[in-house]
């Protein structure tokens, strides 16, 4: 939740970025702060902030507690479980995490694309409970679920992307020294943020498509499958459509990531003393 206040301009600027299909030039990240600033004052970038807040409370908290959970379960004797089940344990809690957290990435897509939208088409959200209560009313329970999916798809590739390589550069880092600077890292939190930025990096590059497709289905009242929008875009737009955004995405997951898992090695270390194992 602290990482989500820090970074959610950065997620207010990639999500409108994601939205403009072809029709519309394709502004910069700058660009689209500078003109929500300009607009509608600096509280604009934090459009949205409860459904994140709501989106970091489902889909992180499940995704990282089952993945715990799962690595403890699959530790023998003490010892780490090896990467291949650190990454199936990864993509089954990041597939649990995008199950519970779909209402919310609705809501997120929707309250922080609102802005760029004709009037007409507005959702108009004041906050995440009662967008919750607007899209159970007119989309009815179905609504939950729009794009799950995708989002599914892209929780998988996030959670094994994000968190089982947190883990493979965490235990790759403490086994062998830095070639070249032959520095060798210990446990603490120079290693936590050096190992959270490079997950950060992997799990930008290898869920953009997915993410792309996600925003734009989450943010239409149509039907279109994830196959139509892939096409309709590929066709429009070529490959390129799959990495706009790239740049907000990375600069804000980048942290977020670096914030999220400092914070939880933290209080793992604190459970830890307070808890005997």
């Amino acid at each position: 939740a602290v990482a989500a206040c820090f970074t959610h301009p950065l997620d207010l600027a990639k999500v409108r970025m994601q939205s403009l299909g072809p029709t519309v030039p394709s502004p910069s990240m700058l660009k689209i702060l500078r003109h929500s600033i300009s607009n509608y004052g600096p509280r604009s970038v934090y459009t949205g902030l409860s459904a994140s807040l709501m989106r970091q409370m489902t889909y992180s908290l499940v995704r990282l507690g089952s993945y715990e959970e799962m690595k403890s379960l699959m530790s023998e004797n003490g010892r780490p479980p090896s990467t291949g089940k650190l990454l199936l344990a990864a993509g089954v809690a990041g597939g649990l995490g995008g199950i519970a957290g779909n209402p919310a990435d609705v809501l997120l897509v929707r309250m922080t694309s609102d802005s760029i939208r004709p009037p007409e088409k507005r959702y108009n959200y004041r906050n995440a409970i009662t967008g919750l209560i607007s899209l159970v009313k007119e989309d009815g329970w179905k609504g939950l679920s729009r794009g799950l999916g995708t989002n599914t798809t892209r929780a998988v590739l996030m959670n094994t992307s994000q968190v089982g390589s947190y883990d493979f550069f965490k235990t790759t880092l403490l086994q062998y020294p830095v070639p070249l600077v032959n520095y060798q890292f210990h446990d603490g939190f120079f290693l936590h943020v050096v190992a959270s930025l490079a997950a950060g990096t992997c799990g930008t590059t290898v869920c953009s498509p997915a993410d792309v497709i996600r925003t734009r289905i989450m943010g239409s009242s149509g039907k279109a499958s994830p196959i139509e929008v892939l096409v309709r875009s590929l066709r429009e737009e070529g490959p390129a459509f799959m990495f706009k955004g790239w740049t907000p995405a990375w600069m804000r997951l980048g942290p977020n990531t670096v914030l999220m898992f400092v914070f939880f090695e933290q209080l793992k270390r604190g459970w830890s003393s307070l808890v005997p194992s």
